[in-house]
């Protein structure tokens, strides 16, 4: 299936549903001009991330002249974020499975430093409460969970002798920010992400926003 195929998002559900793939490769704002303009996935990318199960890449437009050049020749560094890693094993079996052998494979939790801060405000009104040791033990438990589950891959996945090398990344920042600061550093070749929201019919989260802005590499859109 490719895209000479179909011009219209109806036409090109009803190729999907023919066809039955397993996995979809396009690249951002497909049959369409607003690759100029840095707002949106386009109508076809929209609809192939919210209206089939099945993962979606999604690559730099090839007009756009924005991608990023390690990103173009391999992909020895993924990296898989989520809101909640802890538990995600999907999102992690994808990425691992997209890493390249002798790569690094980066599971990546950041907590929302403002959202924290919303809720020591409130609890700081409790009189009941000693502010400073919830704050502390709060914030200590935050970045607790998804490092259990990330030493728990790590050790899973040593003992399957796989050939990825698994890093962690877990900060506390400003979601969109610090996510791009870290593919940035890191010079991430491919970033696998949940896309889903069982309570919307809109993107998950922060995906979209991540969606939209890290127009340099490719996405791997669950």
């Amino acid at each position: 299936m490719n895209g000479s195929e179909f011009r219209t998002p109806g036409e090109l559900l009803t190729l999907i549903e023919s066809a039955a793939p397993d996995f979809i490769c396009t690249y951002r704002n497909l049959h369409s001009d607003a690759w100029k303009w840095p707002y949106s996935l386009g109508t076809h990318v929209d609809l192939l991330t919210q209206h089939t199960d099945m993962p979606v890449m999604l690559l730099p437009h090839p007009e756009a002249n924005r991608s990023a050049g390690h990103a173009m020749e391999n992909t020895d560094t993924v990296m898989a974020i989520a809101d909640h890693l802890t538990g995600d094993h999907r999102l992690v079996n994808y990425a691992l499975r997209f890493a390249e052998n002798d790569g690094t494979l980066w599971l990546t939790h950041v907590e929302d430093e403002a959202t924290f801060g919303r809720f020591m405000e409130v609890i700081s009104k409790i009189p009941t409460i000693d502010t400073d040791e919830a704050r502390k033990a709060v914030r200590e438990q935050l970045l607790k969970e998804p490092q259990d589950y990330i030493d728990g891959c790590v050790e899973v996945l040593r003992k399957a002798r796989t050939r990825v090398r698994v890093e962690h990344l877990i900060v506390f920042g400003h979601h969109l920010s610090e996510y791009k600061r870290l593919i940035e550093q890191h010079e991430v070749d491919l970033l696998v992400l949940n896309t889903k929201d069982e309570d919307q019919l809109a993107m998950h989260g922060i995906a979209y926003a991540l969606a939209v802005e890290l127009r340099q590499i490719p996405l791997l859109m669950l």
